[in-house]
């Protein structure tokens, strides 16, 4: 039985996703999904007015919202589903995930947000035969722009 680690931030979204993905794979089938819900982050703002264990309760009703609306399409076709709800960096939680439920797959459903960088839920190995830093362009254009003046100047 194949397993999945899916995380997932608006069910909605989470929703569309797994329908095209089915659709690309015809060959799904039963399989057992580690569904994991990343609850929204309060602002600054709202933390300083709403104490830890209002907002405990609110991530539980969130999780409690996306369960019901994400179990029936996961379970379909006899498929297990696990419900987690993420806490804490989300590259320990798929480490973690993957030493308790062996070899899984890992898919990223949630939404993509215009101008902010979602957090990465593995670790990003360095490709083969390739180092695992990079000097950012701006960086490699001063140094070209410094060494033509140098050779100018001369």
């Amino acid at each position: 039985m194949e397993k999945i680690i899916l995380y997932v931030d608006d069910p909605g979204h989470a929703r569309e996703f797994l329908e095209r993905m089915a659709a690309s794979e015809a060959d799904v089938g039963v399989c057992h999904w580690v569904l994991v819900a990343c609850a929204p982050r309060m602002t600054h703002r709202i933390s300083k007015w709403v104490s830890h264990s209002a907002r405990e309760n609110w991530r539980g009703k969130w999780f409690a919202k996306v369960q019901e609306q994400l179990l029936p399409l996961l379970q379909q076709q006899g498929s297990q589903v696990t419900p987690i709800l993420a806490k804490g960096p989300l590259t320990e939680l798929t480490k973690r995930l993957k030493l308790e439920h062996g070899t899984a797959r890992v898919v990223d459903a949630r939404r993509p947000k215009v101008g902010v960088d979602l957090e990465p839920v593995a670790p990003d190995p360095a490709p083969p035969g390739q180092s695992s830093w990079a000097l950012p362009g701006a960086l490699l254009g001063m140094g070209a722009l410094l060494m033509l003046a140098g050779e100018m100047s001369d």
